[in-house]
């Protein structure tokens, strides 16, 4: 049950950074599009020459929020949930980036994003690329790859602590 509660507060925490970032400025997680969609704002002028898909701000961000994830989680799993072991300790973080991961594809990005004007960035809004679920689908096996080293981290941190 603990755990059912971790994932729920996880989801809701990340909804709550994502969805109003992206509501005050989509350009800001222009990274996050896809690359159709990032292209045309690069023609627009409405970003610098897209070089790369994430500006080095966007990287820095991305892992200052996996470190912290990662000692959130390691003290959480090991004061609250009792984990001691190896196993407990990546089993249960990935089963709460598996959470976030698969809410963050199919509600918030195949829900919401690819429906609500509200994410559309002006001059782009004809692009059928928003609805494109395969991309999302897509860029959540990707971030469930890269779970897959943080949660080993995360059980090799709760069994030596």
């Amino acid at each position: 049950m603990i755990l059912v509660v971790e994932c729920v507060a996880a989801v809701a925490l990340f909804t709550a950074i994502v969805v109003p970032n992206t509501l005050r400025d989509p350009l800001a997680m222009i990274g996050d599009y896809p690359a159709a969609i990032r292209k045309r704002c690069e023609e627009l002028g409405l970003v610098g020459p897209v070089e790369r898909r994430f500006t080095k701000a966007e990287l820095i961000r991305k892992i200052v929020a996996v470190a912290v994830l990662l000692a959130g989680l390691v003290l959480l799993l090991t004061r609250v949930n009792g984990c001691t072991t190896f196993w407990q300790g990546f089993r249960d973080s990935f089963i709460v980036w598996l959470a976030v991961t698969w809410w963050d594809a199919l509600v918030i990005d195949c829900g919401w994003f690819c429906h609500s004007p509200r994410t559309r960035i002006p001059g782009t809004e004809d692009m059928p690329d928003y609805h494109d679920y395969l991309f999302h689908v897509r860029q959540s096996c990707i971030g469930t790859a890269i779970g897959l080293p943080v949660c080993l981290l995360v059980g090799v941190l709760v069994q030596v602590l």
